[in-house]
């Protein structure tokens, strides 16, 4: 297995891959990103026989993984929720939170999660934020291969209170079921959200500071992610005068036009309106 410092791993190391997170982390600091996950992935747990998802990476507390379980359960009540680590100590210290069988901590990275089983769902928020960036794609690609067909990577950044987040959502390689297909959730390829707390939001180009791993040094002129930046931008200005009636409506104007100028945007009012944005990823070339 690859290092994703370079080079190869011994046996040993491999079967812990990945690399220690700061371990920062506070109460509903990636409630933005469950909220999209318990919409995009409910029906994909639900019609599991094993809905189990992997929150990787959770930190020097297990309070965000506490809330995915309890967030996710109310879409599906026989989901299971396993939170890895690679410090021991993190991983001792959660355990007392766990409520076995739905919600369990244990010691791994990425070489670990397949030890849980297949999972529908993998959570790695602030994880490859620290890695360089040649190695993310490796790490996409181990994570990927790990989840059941019709699986979903979510990988991404927000920041310490969890009002500005960006993140991927990865479908496996595999195919998905065509029960799921039907549903049509979860996307076909890869997507990117934007999610803000809109009242505290002076633009939306602020959310390039939490842009996932791959996109932070890609946001200059030519570049995809700088060309939706700079539309969103434009488009919140425009709907300055919605300002009077609430940010969110601004946010919504704002989302609405850029579909009308033929960004690939997901989703509908019912998700713009809680300071989402879902774009398929890459952008297809502009008209």
């Amino acid at each position: 297995m690859v290092n994703p410092r370079g080079g190869r791993l011994a046996a040993g190391r491999a079967r812990a891959l990945g690399l220690p997170t700061r371990g920062t982390t506070a109460p509903n600091r990636l409630r933005r990103v469950d909220r999209w996950l318990a919409d995009a992935a409910g029906p994909l747990l639900r019609g599991s026989a094993d809905p189990l998802v992997v929150d990787l990476g959770f930190g020097s507390s297990p309070v965000t993984t506490v809330e995915l379980y309890q967030r996710l359960r109310v879409v599906c009540p026989r989901v299971r929720v396993v939170g890895l680590e690679l410090d021991l100590a993190r991983v001792a210290a959660a355990r007392p939170a766990a409520r076995p069988p739905g919600l369990t901590f244990d010691h791994g990275g990425f070489g670990l999660v397949a030890q849980a089983g297949r999972p529908v769902l993998i959570r790695a928020l602030n994880v490859l934020r620290q890695y360089p960036e040649p190695a993310v794609a490796g790490a996409w690609l181990t994570m990927t291969g790990l989840l059941a067909p019709g699986g979903l990577l979510v990988e991404g950044t927000c920041d310490e209170l969890g009002r500005r987040a960006c993140w991927f959502g990865r479908p496996a390689g595999t195919a998905a079921p065509p029960w799921l297909a039907a549903v049509g959730r979860i996307p076909a390829g890869p997507t990117l959200t934007l999610a803000a707390h809109l009242p505290s939001l002076r633009q939306p180009s602020e959310l390039a500071e939490r842009l996932p791993k791959t996109l932070i040094t890609r946001n200059v002129p030519g570049e995809n992610v700088h060309r939706l930046f700079e539309a969103l931008d434009h488009a919140w200005a425009r709907a300055a005068a919605r300002a009077v009636f609430s940010p969110r409506q601004r946010w919504i104007a704002a989302v609405g036009d850029l579909r009308m100028q033929g960004f690939p945007i997901r989703g509908d009012v019912r998700r713009w309106r809680l300071g989402e944005l879902t774009v398929d990823w890459p952008l297809p070339a502009p008209r």
